[in-house]
C-alpha cells in the first residue's frame, strides 16, 4: 500500500495511543447536568492554563466562537472583525444568521487589525446605531499564514477596547501554537481577552472538541447559549479524556511542527515557489506556484498520485496551504520536498 503524507491540515491528526486508553477508562457522568468528572477536570485544566476563572467544553471551534458572540452581545449590536478572519470567512455567517450581529471588517497586517482602522470602525451608543460591543481577533491567524498576535499587540487592542467599553473575544483555535512560537505562557496571550476558545482537534491531536474560557459569569451564560445551540452533552467525558491528555502531553511538541514547516518552506522556496517567509511563524505554509512552472491544480493532482496530499489552490493568486502536524515527521517533509522537485522538473 502506498504511503500517504497528508499535509492539508492539522485536523488530519489521529489520537495518540495514550488518548485511546484514556477514553476507554474515562470517568463519566451527565455533562448536561454538570456531572461528568472528566469534563469538569478538562475545564478546570483549561481555565488554569489560560489564566481564566472558568471554562466550557464545546463540540467545535465554530460553536465556541458562536457561543462567545451570543454571550457578549445582543442581536442588533455590532462586532468588529479582521477582514480575513475565520469567524467572518469560514463559519457560515453564524455571526449574523444566529448571533444577529452586524459586522464591520477592518484590514489586517499578517492578521493583526490596523489599530487606527480598528478604532475608527467603532460605532458608539445611540438610538439609531448598531453599537459596537465586541472585537474579535484570531491567534494564530489561519489565512494570514499561521501568524501570531503578541501579548504587547493584545495590550494595545485592550487599551482601545477599554476606552469604549468593548469586550474582546479571541478565536484561539491554535493559541498554543502561538504561545510556543512566541515563547510565552498561553495565559499571557489570553490575559487581555474577555474570552478565548481553543481547539483540541487540530495540533493537539484530539478527535473532537474545543474549550471556551472566560470569567465565571460569562461561562455561566455561555453554558445556556451552548444549550440553545444543541450543545448540551451527556457522557462527554469519553471525548474530554483525550483533551486532558492533550493539555498534559501535546503542547510542547508543537515546536516540532513549527520546525518542520520552516524546513518545508525553505525547501519549496529553493524549488522556486513564492512564499512570504515572514508569515511562516508556526505550522502553516502558504505558497504560490509560478505560472511558468506548472499549473497549481496540476501540481496538487500529481502530488496526490505520488501519495502527498496538499490543499487546493484558492483565490485569485491560487495560493496553496500546507500544514504540519504530529503525524508528519521531518523525514516525511523531506520526502515531500523531493516529490515536489520531481513533479516540477518533469
Amino acid at each position: 500500500m502506498q504511503k500517504i503524507i497528508d499535509i492539508r491540515s492539522d485536523t488530519k491528526t489521529r489520537p495518540t495511543q495514550v488518548m485511546y486508553q484514556a477514553m476507554l477508562k474515562a470517568e463519566l457522568g451527565d455533562e448536561q447536568n454538570n456531572e461528568d468528572p472528566s469534563v469538569l477536570k478538562l475545564q478546570e485544566m483549561a481555565a488554569k492554563i489560560l489564566g481564566k476563572e472558568a471554562a466550557l467544553f464545546v463540540s467545535s471551534g465554530t460553536m465556541g466562537n458562536l457561543v462567545a458572540l451570543m454571550t457578549h452581545a445582543q442581536p442588533g449590536d455590532s462586532a468588529i472583525v479582521e477582514s480575513e478572519c475565520h469567524i467572518f470567512r469560514c463559519e457560515v455567517g453564524g455571526i449574523s444568521a444566529v448571533a444577529g450581529l452586524m459586522v464591520k471588517t477592518v484590514k489586517g497586517i499578517n492578521g493583526l487589525p490596523d489599530l487606527e482602522e480598528l478604532e475608527n470602525a467603532i460605532i458608539g451608543e445611540g438610538r439609531l446605531f448598531p453599537t459596537t460591543k465586541l472585537i474579535c481577533l484570531e491567534n494564530t491567524h489561519n489565512s494570514a499564514g499561521g501568524t501570531c498576535i503578541s501579548p504587547q499587540q493584545m495590550k494595545e487592542i485592550r487599551i482601545i477596547a477599554d476606552k469604549y467599553g468593548i469586550k474582546i473575544h479571541v478565536d484561539g483555535a491554535r493559541i498554543f501554537n502561538a504561545a510556543i512560537a512566541l515563547g510565552v505562557e498561553p495565559a499571557e496571550l489570553a490575559k487581555d481577552a474577555d474570552s478565548l476558545q481553543f481547539c483540541l482537534s487540530k495540533g493537539l491531536a484530539c478527535p473532537f472538541g474545543s474549550v471556551l474560557v472566560g470569567n465565571k459569569s460569562f461561562i455561566e451564560i455561555a453554558r445556556k447559549k451552548r444549550q440553545m445551540l444543541g450543545g448540551g452533552m451527556r457522557q462527554a467525558g469519553v471525548m474530554a479524556a483525550a483533551g486532558i491528555v492533550a493539555l498534559e502531553e501535546m503542547i510542547d511538541r508543537l515546536k516540532e511542527d513549527h520546525e518542520n514547516a520552516k524546513i518545508l518552506a525553505e525547501g519549496l522556496t529553493a524549488l522556486g515557489m513564492k512564499i512570504d517567509m515572514s508569515t511562516v511563524q508556526t505550522n502553516m505554509v502558504y505558497f504560490t506556484v509560478p505560472e511558468d512552472m506548472i499549473e497549481a491544480s496540476e501540481l496538487v493532482d500529481k502530488l496526490k498520485e505520488s501519495g502527498v496530499l496538499i490543499g487546493p489552490p484558492k483565490g485569485p493568486e491560487k495560493k496553496i496551504r500546507v500544514v504540519t502536524h504530529k503525524d508528519v515527521s521531518k523525514e516525511d517533509i523531506l520526502e515531500v520536498i523531493e516529490k515536489v522537485k520531481k513533479v516540477v522538473r518533469s
